[in-house]
């Protein structure tokens, strides 16, 4: 805004003192101060307010002129509440650096000012960004010129004072800003991507705002145009975009601001949503290659034919690699109460966006992974360095348990009670010959995992080599029966007596049957076991020196 607007704004109480050919100047912001020198807290363009209590004579008067023209404020307004008429010395100076000075009635509050000048230049910023926002849209629509969302973003920041980021779903730093300031820890990402998912899943109208670590947040979804375009014709169910849309974090409550600036707002986040349209179609290519090699895998395609394929995908998703890389199989899915919802598309989103490193940023680090769905289960393609033949490459490679940490807790808010996400993690295969075995080892460790609680939940291709394996895959009529039979009379002898006979039991098991380590660890007498022990023979018909009776009680206790 002009200093002439100022002036003639009547409630403002202003009068101009000096300087009537410099009333054009525009105004940035504004600042009050009585500091003898506030030139540290000055950045250029503020209309500074004073009271005068600075001056303790006419000397002061020109110093303290000098430092603001220096800082290059637009004016001068001193109140005149304190010494009443506003002094001679001070119009001099300020005549003398061609520094426009207002006298401020003492009726008139620095604050009625503050908030007027922070109000209409605020206003036409927000202006100013939604004209660069609209032009900078046309210029994405229409190629890659505009920059990428970092530039929006920089825009918000240095036009209107905004911190903002765009978050994937499992919270991943997607984009923010350049300029200076603390970087968005990854626990207040997760955060922030949980409490997005779980307002999503309720129905809240966004924006979403949040409190995380002393900070107010407003998340705004950003959602794929193509799919908003679909869903003006159809009603569909949040489900099925919920676990794969990026949100926008604004480091502000928005529920102080004006419809003009969430208008902006969403208007950034539809600008955004074009690079995220752009980045799904680059990954068109990965998707058919994994699509190609997994029909391949699947109808049973000489080793021969399959391997020709991976070596035309390895440049594609592995650039500049020389050597052809070994593979690992990860199969996930994504399934809702009620069996009505297509997981396939969104467990592909979802699976693109798990495996890519967390620290990574930017919206396309994962072109080194190529993921295909069929049905309800989304299928990963992970190519990995080679490694030493003495080496299988499941250190080097993904790990199951690892691979969900990061996003466990984001993807908890998504599912919301009535969804599950499982996956499974295959050993690394060193040729195309080992991706048949490589996926069905997966999808069994997918099922091991959907065996257990949990919303979110992961199993490796470790865990298929032990009894873990087998015990999720035991019917729940069998393993009530198989349970009651061996444990439910210890359980009722110990509620009689307190005999803590199954503490006793699980002890003895894991101390190998050793008589001393099982009483050291329970701090018993070894004659005291021994009772306990043939008490717990007694009550159920078995031998805990057999092998057999051994391998039934730990198995019990397992599935119990």
């Amino acid at each position: 805004m002009r200093l002439r607007a100022l002036l003639d704004t009547d409630a403002l109480g202003l009068r101009l003192l000096g300087g009537q050919d410099e009333l054009d100047r525009t105004v940035r912001g504004v600042m009050t101060t009585d500091l003898r020198d506030p030139s540290r807290y000055l950045s250029g363009g503020e209309l500074v307010l004073t009271g005068l209590a600075w001056r303790r004579d006419a000397a002061d008067a020109e110093p303290f002129v000098r430092l603001l023209v220096q800082a290059g404020v637009a004016a001068l307004a001193a109140g005149e509440a304190e010494l009443g008429d506003v002094p001679d010395d001070l119009v001099l100076a300020c005549a003398r650096h061609r520094l426009p000075l207002f006298a401020v009635h003492e009726s008139v509050a620095f604050a009625t000012i503050t908030e007027h000048v922070v109000r209409q230049v605020s206003g036409e910023r927000a202006g100013d960004l939604a004209a660069v926002v609209d032009r900078h849209r046309r210029m994405m629509t229409s190629g890659p010129a505009g920059g990428g969302p970092d530039v929006v973003l920089d825009l918000l920041g240095s036009d209107l004072d905004l911190r903002a980021w765009v978050l994937s779903p499992a919270g991943r730093l997607i984009a923010g800003p350049k300029t200076a300031g603390p970087a968005l820890p990854a626990e207040v990402r997760a955060k922030l991507a949980a409490e997005h998912l779980a307002a999503v899943r309720t129905g809240r109208r966004s924006p979403h705002r949040v409190l995380v670590g002393g900070a107010t947040y407003s998340l705004f979804p950003i959602r794929s145009s193509g799919r908003a375009a679909q869903a003006v014709h159809a009603a569909r169910d949040v489900r099925e975009t919920v676990l794969s849309d990026w949100l926008l974090a604004v480091e502000a409550d928005a529920g102080d601001w004006a419809e003009e600036r969430l208008d902006l707002l969403q208007g950034v986040t539809q600008l955004i949503s074009v690079e995220r349209d752009r980045r799904d179609a680059a990954r068109t290519v990965r998707r058919r290659l994994a699509q190609e090699v997994l029909e391949l895998v699947q109808t049973g395609a000489a080793p021969a034919e399959i391997a020709a394929r991976l070596r035309v995908a390895a440049p594609v998703l592995l650039p500049g690699l020389g050597a052809a890389p070994h593979w690992q199989v990860v199969v996930a899915r994504v399934e809702w109460d009620g069996g009505e919802i297509e997981g396939g598309p969104v467990t592909q989103s979802l699976l693109e966006e798990i495996l890519v490193d967390p620290h990574a940023t930017g919206p396309e680090p994962s072109d080194r992974v190529a993921v295909a769905h069929t049905g309800d289960e989304a299928i990963a393609l992970v190519p990995l360095p080679a490694v030493s033949s003495e080496h299988d490459g499941s250190e080097s490679g993904v790990l199951a348990d690892a691979l969900l940490a990061s996003v466990r807790e984001p993807l908890a808010g998504g599912l919301d009670g009535d969804g599950r996400v499982t996956l499974g993690v295959s050993a690394a295969v060193h040729s195309a010959e080992g991706l048949r075995g490589a996926l069905e080892e997966a999808r069994h460790a997918r099922r091991v995992a959907a065996a257990r609680p949990g919303r979110v939940c992961a199993a490796g291709h470790q865990e298929l080599a032990s009894h873990v394996l087998l015990l999720p895959f035991v019917p729940d009529d069998v393993r009530r029966a198989f349970t009651a039979r061996l444990l439910d009379p210890l359980r009722e002898y110990d509620r009689r007596h307190r005999a803590e006979l199954i503490p006793t039991l699980e002890a003895f098991l894991d101390c190998d049957g050793s008589w001393t380590r099982c009483a050291s660890r329970l701090h018993l007498h070894v004659n005291t076991l021994r009772y306990r022990v043939g008490r717990i023979e007694q009550l159920t018909g078995r031998d805990l020196s057999r092998l057999e009776d051994k391998l039934d009680f730990f198995l019990a206790l397992r599935m119990s």
